[in-house]
């Protein structure tokens, strides 16, 4: 499973490094150090949470998130496999965005929960790159 340092997380969650190592340290996510004494956070606990930090819609100073461009990096939060059709969700900071294609990409992908990704939207299509 992969795990991503605060610095990481805070990038995916669309925050601060300081405000990421704020919640670790009031434990509203679980972190753990590395051999080099890094703090880490599982790539699945990192998923869970980003989806509460999801549901608030504003940043810490209380202005709305916004894009610029139509690449929004995050982590994903879910993959459902069909016969020939799949669904993933990538939480990137506030925005939650769904995509629906081929099982095949998905698998070429290798897309599972906790891992990072860049959803890009082009009109109604959201496009998966693996990062």
């Amino acid at each position: 499973m992969q795990s991503y340092t605060i610095g990481q997380a805070a990038r995916l969650l669309g925050v601060s490094p300081d405000t990421a190592r704020r919640w670790a340290d009031a434990g509203r996510v679980v972190t753990h150090r590395d051999e080099g004494g890094r703090r880490l956070i599982d790539g699945r606990d990192l998923a869970a949470f980003s989806v509460e930090v999801g549901q608030g819609a504003h940043r810490e100073d209380g202005e709305p998130y916004t894009s610029a461009r139509n690449a929004f990096p995050g982590i994903v939060t879910a993959v459902e496999l069909g016969d020939v059709a799949a669904k993933v969700e990538i939480q990137a900071g506030p925005h939650r965005l769904v995509s629906l294609l081929t099982r095949e990409a998905v698998e070429e992908l290798e897309l599972e929960v906790g891992m990072q990704a860049t959803a890009r939207v082009k009109s109604t299509s959201v496009h998966i790159d693996r990062t």
